[in-house]
């Protein structure tokens, strides 16, 4: 989780909300990603899609079996998506989505395309809330001094 944190602090260096995420094959590394939605304009570019395209590329298959994810933030729905499609079997993220329901827990024990993965939540929560937090605490400052300029 701890290079999962560093990659969504890279994100936030980025102006881009601070999601990291790594994909671990026995004991390795073998994909890393971080949000990068603006920056690329992509609505697909979250930090889980990008480490398991990287992941799948290194190991040279779209099946990730045995694998393990480490995310910052509960993954969305179109990145539990991606996670059950490539067969990773255990999910770790760090803060819970406290805006929108994630439904992680219940797609993961869906059995959708033939597959379950083990969830757990909670991971140094404290670090990966924290950072969520002061980025969009940032974001509303930024915004509000803009608005507050455009009045002069």
């Amino acid at each position: 989780m701890r290079e999962a944190l560093r990659l969504a602090k890279k994100a936030k260096e980025l102006g881009e909300v601070p999601i990291g995420a790594v994909v671990v094959s026995e004991g390795k590394i073998v994909g890393r990603g971080y949000n990068l939605r603006t920056k690329l304009q992509m609505a697909t570019a979250h930090a889980e899609m990008r480490a398991i395209d990287r992941a799948c590329k290194k190991l040279k298959s779209w099946r990730l079996e045995d694998a393990e994810i480490y995310v910052t933030l509960e993954p969305c729905p179109m990145c539990m998506g991606a996670i059950l499609n490539s067969r990773i079997a255990r999910v770790y993220f760090g803060a819970y989505e406290q805006k929108g329901r994630s439904l992680t827990a219940e797609l993961a024990a869906a059995n959708l395309l033939n597959h379950t993965a083990e969830v757990t939540g909670g991971i140094m929560e404290a670090e990966c809330s924290a950072l969520l937090t002061s980025f969009f605490t940032e974001m509303r400052q930024r915004e509000k001094a803009k608005k507050g300029e455009n009045k002069e």
